[in-house]
C-alpha cells in the first residue's frame, strides 16, 4: 500500500469513528424530545460525558487538530441538549 493510501485508510477510519460518535446521541435526543421524558437517563452518566468531551475538545484546540475539535464540539453540543433536557423535565416533575 502506498504511503497516501495508507493515510487515506488512516483518515477514513478516523471519519467513520467520528461519525458513529456524533450520530450515537441522535436516537437518545429524539425519544427525550418527543416523549417529553428523560426519566431513565442517568444523570451522572451525562454529566461524566459532557466534561468528557468538553476536555477532547479543549485538546483537540490545543493541538490543532480540527477533525478532533469538531466531532467532539458537535457530541458535547448532542450530550448537553440531553443533559439540559434531563435537568429541565427532571425539574419539571418534581414541581
Amino acid at each position: 500500500m502506498t504511503a497516501n493510501g495508507g493515510r487515506l485508510l488512516i483518515d477514513g477510519l478516523g471519519s467513520a469513528a467520528a461519525v458513529c460518535s456524533m450520530v450515537s446521541f441522535a436516537p437518545q435526543l429524539i425519544k427525550i424530545w418527543r416523549e417529553k421524558d428523560a426519566s431513565s437517563v442517568s444523570l451522572r452518566m451525562y454529566l461524566v460525558t459532557v466534561t468528557g468531551f468538553t476536555l477532547w475538545l479543549s485538546y483537540g484546540l490545543v493541538i490543532g487538530q480540527w477533525p478532533i475539535a469538531v466531532s467532539n464540539a458537535v457530541c458535547l453540543v448532542m450530550s448537553g441538549a440531553i443533559l439540559v433536557l434531563k435537568l429541565r423535565l427532571d425539574r419539571k416533575g418534581r414541581a
